[in-house]
């Protein structure tokens, strides 16, 4: 539906100007409030068509005011309270209503079918902050940053996103973005001018400005890192033989009886999830069946399943018997890969691999971290619930500093990051080693075109239509 009879303007992703759209902006369900927001050049319009006459002249911007709305046909639906936000001074840069009803679901769908009846449109998911993306009220990344402050599981987290939805995100990607214009400048001017390419090429000035983007750009994907693990969590699969422990240790670190405990091997059948938070830092933990040669074709399946858990993991808890205690460490130092079957074994290095020694109360062993070579040893009781702090500081400490500075990112922001710095690489070797000045210069180009990515600056539609459609009705 349109709100009249023209061709619509529109940008290649989807998103039409001249539709006015409306959607519910709280959660589903009873409750005290309910807000409906409208967004659009006939915002105002559409609203007093559903409330008292006289409204208009007495509806100061951004100022709630009691009004009834009405239905169609004249009956009162509801007491609310109408603000009026006129653009550009906005969330989405229109005009924006906003009603806050009672919050009933009957009642809110009935505000929202009536004012389809007047021309309004059902929003898209993320389309308000759609909206405000493409009237540069926001970037890509505060976009982005609204959705992961409504999906935080932890204070860290919603701290973690506000950084970025304040902009501090955006204002490092843009400090990259002006050290890199500076250095292509010098570039440019360098081609330019080819006379002077050998004093460009030793100039002390190139270096220190190299020196000085390389170490904000790994300050700044250090933070986005940070932030990533705040905003996803961490990874762990529990794997090992049959009837160490696996599912017990899962009981113990979540603190419940959420997986079946047997002394008949092979009792997990299938991979169980669970979520736990330390220091913040979201803990997805996979309870797996037991990797061994086995007949039953149930227990196959769970195999299967286990190698594809193991393939997706940040982390891989290898648990181990504390009765083979006296061979773990020889078999360590011998390899690593030892207490795996050849069928995940691949799948795991040192630096993903953390072994964990289970049952160290039938052995009348103390809780302790050891470390062999670079492979972390943590000795617990899942029963007893011994070493459990041990480790779960140890797993959130590798992978997470928990410093003030993070800002939420997403993988795709990493990726960028990460792309560039070695972009950067091959640029510096282009230059050093091969004299190649032009194609060093070709190559700034490719990362300032990634910082533009992070921010949307740069942006393929089918990109921005993915993100956008992740978001909740009614942002």
């Amino acid at each position: 539906m349109t709100t009249n009879n023209t061709v619509q303007a529109q940008q290649p992703d989807g998103f039409v100007k001249n539709e006015t759209i409306i959607a519910i902006a709280t959660p589903s369900g009873r409750g005290g409030v309910g807000v409906i927001r409208i967004s659009g050049k006939d915002a105002l319009s559409l609203a007093l068509k559903m409330t008292p006459k006289g409204l208009g002249r007495n509806l100061t911007p951004r100022t709630a005011r009691l009004t009834k709305i009405f239905s169609t046909d004249g009956a009162l639906i509801d007491h609310a309270l109408v603000l009026y936000f006129p653009g550009p001074n906005s969330f989405t840069g229109e005009d924006v209503i906003e009603f806050h009803c009672h919050g009933g679901a009957v009642l809110l769908d009935f505000v929202i079918d009536t004012a389809l009846v007047h021309g309004a449109v059902l929003a898209k998911p993320g389309e308000f902050s759609e909206r405000a993306f493409h009237n540069n009220k926001i970037d890509l990344v505060q976009a982005e940053a609204i959705a992961d402050l409504i999906d935080s599981q932890t204070r860290q987290a919603v701290k973690s996103a506000a950084q970025s939805l304040q902009g501090r995100f955006s204002e490092r990607v843009t400090e990259l973005d002006e050290l890199l214009v500076r250095i292509r400048v010098y570039v440019e001017a360098c081609i330019d001018f080819t006379d002077e390419e050998i004093e460009f090429l030793t100039d002390s000035q190139l270096v220190k400005k190299f020196e000085v983007f390389e170490a904000l750009l790994d300050n700044t994907l250090n933070q986005a890192a940070q932030g990533q693990v705040l905003r996803d969590g961490i990874r762990m699969a529990l794997v090992g033989a049959p009837n160490v422990g696996k599912s017990s240790l899962l009981n113990a670190l979540v603190g419940d009886e959420v997986a079946i405990v047997t002394s008949i091997a092979g009792t997990t059948r299938d991979v169980l999830k669970e979520v736990i938070h330390i220091n913040g830092v979201p803990l997805h933990i996979s309870d797996t069946a037991g990797v061994r040669h086995s007949d039953d074709l149930v227990e196959q399946q769970g195999i299967k399943r286990t190698i594809a858990e193991v393939e997706k993991v940040d982390v891989i808890l290898c648990v181990v018997d504390a009765k083979e205690a006296d061979d773990i460490e020889i078999k360590l130092r011998d390899n690593h890969k030892n207490y795996l079957d050849e069928k995940v074994s691949h799948l795991v290095d040192e630096d993903n691999l953390v072994v964990v020694v289970n049952k160290i109360d039938s052995i009348a062993a103390l809780p302790k971290k050891t470390m062999v070579g670079k492979i972390p040893v943590v000795w617990v009781s899942a029963t007893q619930a011994l070493g459990l702090d041990l480790l779960t500081q140890h797993i959130v400490k590798e992978r997470h500093d928990a410093g003030e500075g993070a800002f939420s990112a997403r993988k795709r922001h990493l990726h960028a990051l990460e792309s560039l710095r070695t972009t950067l690489i091959t640029a510096k070797e282009q230059l050093y080693e091969a004299g190649a000045v032009e194609l060093f210069a070709e190559d700034l180009k490719q990362c300032q075109n990634l910082l533009g990515t992070i921010t949307g600056a740069v942006s393929a539609d089918d990109l921005l239509g993915k993100i956008f459609s992740s978001f909740c009705i009614g942002k």
